[in-house]
């Protein structure tokens, strides 16, 4: 497959996860929101959204305060902003269109409605009808695409690196919302609140009815960074996106990707052995960081194996 063709079925796929991804933490952050606290707590809640994507000094050129209303306007509909959930659903059909041969007319219909859709609707909009029912739209828009390509894509190199660049970017998003909540919520008040909390957590990666289903007791911080770390059978746990990432690069292997291979191995074997006990005796934070930094590592090394340079 030509390097070119694979950059834009990988950004694609990247683009439309880190869509979704967007959309899960501001649901996650907007529904702990609602839980009574301190507007200084709230606000720092919406601060740390952005230092977690490093947008602080591109929002304070836009935005005078940091809170609830700024952030979502900043990272739902800013066209400047490119990790905001309208950039990235133009760049996923922007990547889409230039390899429109490649993909079937199902998949091309389902991201350019998607774009189309998202272009008639403005922020005002969203706000004013409330942006949990605009973020249930974007993960439905995103798991329409995600079936239309498992449900008529070939088994070729183009699902594989589809399936690649969509595994890096959700558990990078994994790992960045675990990391971003853990440290609030574990010294949390015991009680209601605390509750809902954990619940609004688990239910931004699709995993509160799964916890119940494992672990069938009360919610804990560490059988929740249990299930969203070490369980491969979580679709979005690390170890699941590890795990499709080391099935995925053998079907595309070159010549020049074995270290790459390499790195996709030690990060697999690390989540497939590792123990909940020995990760937090480590430091969540530092276990996560370090997650982050390999994934980044593996986009790196995909990017100069397969794809075109930068």
């Amino acid at each position: 497959m030509l390097s070119r063709t694979a950059d834009h079925l990988y950004w694609m796929a990247r683009s439309t996860e880190r869509a979704e991804n967007m959309a899960r933490l501001l649901d996650a952050s907007y529904q702990m929101s609602m839980v009574p606290q301190p507007l200084a707590a709230q606000n720092e809640n919406w601060r740390a959204i952005l230092a977690l994507n490093s947008q602080e000094e591109a929002f304070a050129q836009v935005y005078d305060e940091v809170n609830a209303e700024n952030v979502l306007r900043f990272t739902v509909a800013d066209a400047a902003n490119p990790s905001s959930i309208f950039s990235c659903l133009r760049a996923a059909r922007e990547n889409a269109h230039a390899v429109r041969g490649t993909l079937t007319a199902e998949m091309w219909e389902s991201v350019n409605a998607t774009w189309i859709e998202l272009r008639e609707q403005n922020v005002e909009q969203v706000l004013a009808r409330g942006v949990s029912e605009f973020f249930e739209w974007v993960k439905l828009r995103s798991a329409v695409i995600r079936g239309v390509t498992f449900g008529t894509m070939l088994r070729d190199d183009a699902l594989h690196f589809i399936r690649l660049g969509g595994l890096l970017e959700r558990g990078d998003n994994t790992a960045r919302i675990l990391d971003m909540q853990y440290h609030v919520l574990r010294d949390g008040d015991e009680g209601a609140s605390d509750f809902y909390r954990w619940g609004a957590l688990l239910r931004s990666l699709s995993a509160f009815q799964v916890y119940r289903k494992v672990y069938r007791d009360a919610i804990t911080p560490a059988r929740v960074a249990e299930l969203l770390i070490l369980r491969m059978d979580l679709p979005r746990s690390l170890h699941s996106c590890a795990d499709g990432i080391v099935r995925m690069l053998p079907l595309i292997a070159n010549s020049a990707s074995a270290e790459t291979q390499r790195q996709a191995g030690v990060l697999h074997a690390k989540l497939h052995f590792g123990r909940i006990e020995d990760v937090l005796a480590g430091g969540l934070h530092e276990y996560l960081t370090d997650f982050m930094d390999r994934i980044y590592e593996l986009g790196e090394g995909i990017s100069r194996d397969f794809l075109m340079p930068a």
